[in-house]
């Protein structure tokens, strides 16, 4: 899909809005990855992509908007269901009008393939302008999401717990504890047959999913930790602890686990956003030493 661009009355500015197929992505995933730069805001990642091609290939790349100006991928977006976009944008463009205007056009009008009529949310990186033009247009703000972050530079301590790298043979395992820490309506056969299709996505190369165990070899807790290259800020992303064994530290030590796994990768960092009403989530994180480093307020359009 296609889609001309518009001009924000200031200068004219023109991207194009498309929709990649199967094989565009890698080179989303590759603009993606190149945008975790320490100091840009925290934003949608490789990672994310990753995680959502477990629903399929065919179904990720319908999944995926892009805006792209001479040639140059300027910002993409993920429907992560039909109501929400989550947005990146190329960290020297996070302040461009042009680009601002395009996507509030873009998101608003249902004809361009983006986002439905009713009531809908776009997640974006904290101080972007695009922020500020959705609030211009009406959108409202969304309730608040806590970014924290674990610096990646000295050593990461032993998180005390046993953890195992899983593949194939472990698959079942995770899919147990990640189903039974979110409840999820699937069956554990349903989320195994799941995890062997993001298994095979791009995003996955540079990943390492994780399974920890207790001292009775049962299975706590799993975390997926997603790298986006060295020298670059990577993703944890889901963690779950097993209800059958919550308050022990399982939690935790999977989060640190994950950060080890990430600088092992060459990751400067490692960072994770959850709803600032998730309160035991961001002790957890913290528990981990991931800092807080952002409030982020994503913006919401009620229904007509």
């Amino acid at each position: 899909m296609h889609v001309a661009g518009s001009h924000d009355g200031i200068r004219a500015v023109t991207f194009t809005l498309e929709t990649p197929t199967v094989d565009d992505l890698d080179p989303v995933l590759e603009v993606l990855r190149a945008w975790q730069v320490p100091d840009a805001p925290f934003q949608l990642h490789p990672g994310d992509v990753g995680w959502f091609w477990r629903t399929g290939a065919e179904t990720t790349a319908a999944a995926i908007r892009t805006w792209s100006r001479d040639g140059r991928t300027a910002a993409v977006g993920l429907l992560d269901g039909a109501d929400l976009l989550r947005l990146a944008i190329a960290p020297d463009l996070q302040q461009d009008e042009g680009l601002a205007a395009q996507v509030v056009a873009d998101v608003g009008q249902p004809d361009r393939g983006v986002l439905p009529d009713g009531e809908v949310y776009v997640e974006l990186p904290v101080g972007a302008h695009v922020r500020e033009a959705l609030g211009r247009d009406g959108w409202g703000s969304d309730e608040p999401w806590t970014v924290l972050q674990r610096d990646l530079s000295d050593p990461v301590e032993d998180p005390g717990l046993r953890v195992a790298v899983v593949g194939p043979e472990l698959a079942p395992a995770w899919s147990e504890v990640h189903r039974a820490a979110f409840g999820t309506p699937l069956t554990a056969e349903a989320i195994t047959e799941r995890w062997h299709t993001l298994a095979g996505g791009p995003a996955f190369e540079e990943a390492r999913c994780l399974l920890g165990f207790d001292e009775h070899d049962n299975p706590v807790a799993s975390i997926i930790a997603w790298s986006a290259g060295p020298g670059r800020v990577g993703l944890i992303e889901p963690m779950g602890a097993h209800p059958d064994y919550r308050g022990r530290g399982h939690g935790r030590a999977i989060t640190v686990a994950a950060a080890a796994a990430l600088q092992e990768m060459g990751a400067c960092a490692a960072a994770v956003a959850t709803t600032t009403s998730n309160v035991g989530g961001v002790a957890t994180y913290r528990s981990a030493g991931y800092a807080e480093i952002a409030q982020r307020l994503d913006r919401r359009r009620e229904a007509a």
